[in-house]
């Protein structure tokens, strides 16, 4: 860069002798001054802190009717993905997504647009979904404030990301084709002067030679292409792809052979480049399947811990929701998950569509109208009929929408990206060192063949996917043994977890085993009615035993249900109210506390009526998994109960670490002061009353009866029947990590002798391509595999 240059403020760009000025600032052009003043008058300042000139230069052109189409119902219909009043989401491909700072202006929308609810970016896809109020802001103005910024959303291939994407495949099978034709014939042309050894005839020489240039050229630039696309277009943002190298090697390896075409009448490399092209796509496929082949479940819609109660005439059933079909009726309790599309046949309902939207906006529903799936109803019992198929993915995608993960710096997937980031800048240091040696040496051919096989050979793709594929093969297996994790971050949070907090009612205790006993004055058959039927609509464990107490029960539909987290439930069933709850929430209360058991205070009409005891029976393997958690691992114990069972746990935990008496704010405070003295909190709970302790701690685990009830705070969720297992699982998660160092050091190995040899000028470009998708599929295999063995042996049943 000259002196004298002056470059844009977005962009970079040279701005030329005649540079636009704004306020002090130059810029190559108007688009990039109107960015820069949108992003100023919003006082997105930050935009321009994260990266040094992070914009993209625009194009200046107007588009007043440019998106005029998005008007047309059909159209929009089928970019919107969830719809509800005048609140919308849309998600929408942006191929211009680069850099850290795209994604901190996307996500800041809101700033730019009152009517933008919310928005989130998933980097790796180059998408973003956005929540917006049509009434505000209409789908059309969405995307020409996208524009506007220039982040040119790809329509097209937005509706296309929501659909089938097979045509991918086919253009690499095409290409493939291409190059294996041209490899075959070019080889078939080059065969006589391999076994006869002597010089062709000058003619027929010739024919050849042209031929296969004229051969050749469509395996650079068609079967080829994509790795100059690619490399092209990150070097134009400043970002070193692992397509670069490649790219190096196939245009050195075309212009050399060019230049001995044209001037000595000779093939060159046409053998060689239309080889290593050929060999390139064949491993890039072989790559494809063999990940396909070896890849763990991403989605794991078999084994998402949701289930249902779906409604058999006058009987309930509790089922998977992989078994749900469109026409069943099921019920959805208070505080539970509309699993899919459906339509409501009985009752009022509150939804909160805030795990879809982002946005916490509750919306009245009735009978007859419909809700859309990850909404979370709120109130009393309601019956719905399922509209469309069962998504489990979808529900999936909503949990793994994490916006609140941010990456530890010294974590090993930020040394593998660092790692990555410098792997190219090395190789091409490396090959062009080895080709000024062997041309100082005197040898041209070997030089060439040196660059070429040292950029194609070294690859750390191995490097990269060892992490995803150990840890996916462990969310694999957990969800095989019952425990769901959310994405592979979580593992490796998990694996540096060392303090561990524990709910007690419904997570230590089996909800399903409550010893209940009522002490009070007689009740009534209606004052049962109307205590069974509120007890119904919750899902808290507490309700769960008294609605189980009652023998033979009447169900009535209440006119009035109300919780309140972490204190009780009130309601109101045929003229009958009734609260029940905590001491505090109840008010009028006889005794303070019964030994041993648990108390839910009982008022009717507003008159104290008695008391629920309820004994609590531990799950299975309680005092096993605790005694041997104790080695590695700081225990707590918070409970919004009563004291009664401080003797009874002070065999498992220290005394100073049992709190009882906690409400869910006390509980969420709890564990910020435990992260303010630096430690990993794994905060286990029922989901119920944990939320906000959940939310807090670096892993948040859920433990699941029998009917599940998925909370969206969880970064994991265990099946109850499986609690025993929890101390393996933990140290798990410690073995995956080793595995992927291990794979680390193979991937290094591998690298460090293939260069070696290369160097040397002993491998042939052809033989590194081959060698360069075997050595990622064999890394791949490894930690799969591995994976998968010490699972076996580190999770198997006693």
């Amino acid at each position: 860069m000259s002196k004298n240059q002056v470059l844009c403020v977005h962009c970079g760009a040279d701005c030329g002798r005649t540079p636009v000025n704004w306020n002090g600032q130059n810029f190559c052009c108007n688009g990039c001054k109107t960015v820069y003043q949108i992003l100023n008058e919003n006082k997105l300042y930050k935009y321009y802190d994260l990266e040094k000139t992070p914009g993209i230069r625009i194009d200046p052109a107007e588009h007043n009717t440019k998106y005029d189409y998005l008007d047309n119902e059909e159209v929009s219909s089928k970019l919107i993905t969830f719809s509800e009043g005048d609140l919308a989401k849309v998600t929408l491909y942006i191929p211009v997504i680069h850099c850290a700072s795209c994604i901190w202006l996307l996500e800041h929308l809101t700033r730019l647009h009152p009517g933008i609810r919310h928005s989130t970016v998933n980097f790796a896809r180059k998408e973003v979904s956005i929540t917006f109020n049509r009434a505000e802001i209409p789908l059309r103005g969405v995307v020409e404030l996208l524009d506007s910024i220039h982040y040119v959303p790809d329509i097209s291939t937005s509706i296309e990301g929501l659909e089938d994407r097979s045509a991918t495949d086919k253009k690499l099978l095409y290409k493939i084709g291409v190059a294996g034709f041209v490899f075959a014939n070019v080889m078939t042309y080059s065969l006589p002067a391999y076994f006869n050894g002597k010089p062709l005839d000058e003619e027929l020489n010739t024919v050849l030679t042209i031929l296969s240039y004229i051969l050749v050229i469509p395996v650079v630039f068609f079967s080829a292409s994509d790795y100059f696309i690619s490399a092209w277009k990150n070097s134009r943002k400043g970002v070193i792809s692992i397509d670069l190298p490649i790219a190096l090697g196939v245009l050195v390896l075309f212009l050399v052979t060019s230049y001995e075409v044209i001037f000595n009448n000779n093939q060159g490399y046409c053998d060689s480049l239309s080889g290593l092209v050929f060999f390139l796509l064949v491993g890039k496929w072989y790559q494809g399947k063999s990940y396909e082949a070896l890849t763990f479940d991403r989605d794991y819609k078999s084994y998402f811990p949701i289930a249902v109660t779906k409604i058999l005439g006058n009987a309930e059933e509790s089922i998977l929701l992989e078994k749900v079909a469109p026409g069943d009726e099921i019920l959805i309790r208070n505080r539970e998950l509309i699993p899919a599309d459906s339509i409501i046949v009985e009752g009022e309902a509150t939804i909160d569509y805030s795990f879809v939207t982002g946005e916490s906006s509750p919306v009245r529903k009735k009978t007859g109208e419909f809700v859309y799936a990850g909404g979370r109803h709120t109130g009393g019992i309601i019956r719905v009929r399922v509209e469309k198929a069962v998504e489990q993915s979808h529900l999936t995608k909503l949990w793994n929408q994490d916006s609140t993960y941010n990456k530890n710096p010294k974590s090993i997937k930020s040394l593998s990206d660092k790692i990555s980031s410098r792997f190219t800048v090395v190789v091409l240091s490396l090959a062009l060192a080895g080709f000024a040696g062997w041309v100082i040496s005197g040898n041209f051919h070997t030089a060439i063949y040196v660059f070429t096989s040292v950029l194609i050979v070294a690859c750390p793709c191995a490097l990269v996917l060892s992490i995803p594929f150990t840890f996916g093969n462990t969310m694999h297996v957990f969800g095989k043994h019952g425990l769901y994790i959310k994405n592979t971050d979580v593992i490796e949070k998990l694996s540096q977890i060392d303090t561990i907090v524990f709910d007690k009612t419904g997570t230590l205790t089996d909800p399903d085993s409550y010893a209940v006993e009522y002490t009070g004055r007689q009740l009534t058959a209606n004052e049962i009615t109307a205590i069974y039927s509120l007890a119904r609509q919750s899902t808290h464990p507490m309700s769960s035993a008294i609605a189980s107490y009652f023998e033979e029960p009447v169900y009535s539909k209440p006119v009035h249900f109300l919780e309140v987290e972490g204190r009780g439930v009130f309601g109101s069933v045929n003229g009958i109210e009734v609260r029940y709850g905590g001491y505090e929430y109840v008010h009028n209360i006889a005794r303070k506390g019964a030994v041993n058991a648990s108390e839910v205070h009982l008022a009717i009409n507003n008159e104290y009526a008695g008391y629920f005891a309820i004994g609590n029976r531990y799950r299975k393997g309680f005092e096993e998994v605790i005694a041997s958690l104790k080695k590695d691992f700081e225990l707590y114990l918070l409970s919004g109960d009563n004291d009664s069972e401080r003797e009874t746990l002070r065999r498992s935990f220290a005394e100073d670490h049992l709190l009882f008496n906690q409400k869910p704010q006390d509980k969420a405070q709890f564990i910020t002061d435990l992260q303010s003295r630096g430690k990993q909190v794994l905060m286990t709970g029922d989901g119920l009353n944990d939320a906000g302790a959940l939310m807090q701690s670096d892993v948040a685990l859920s433990v699941a009866s029998k009917v599940y009830h998925f909370s969206p705070a969880s970064d994991a969720v265990l099946e109850a029947g499986r609690f025993h297992l929890l101390a393996r699982f933990i140290q798990f998660t410690k073995t995956s990590r080793n595995i992927v160092k291990a794979s680390f050091v193979i991937s290094f190995i591998y690298n460090i002798i293939g260069i070696s040899i290369a160097l040397s000028g002993r491998l042939s470009p052809v033989v590194a391509a081959i060698l360069m998708p075997i050595s990622s599929v064999s890394v791949v295999a490894f930690a799969t595999f591995v994976t998968l063995t010490f699972s076996k042996r580190s999770l198997k049943e006693k």
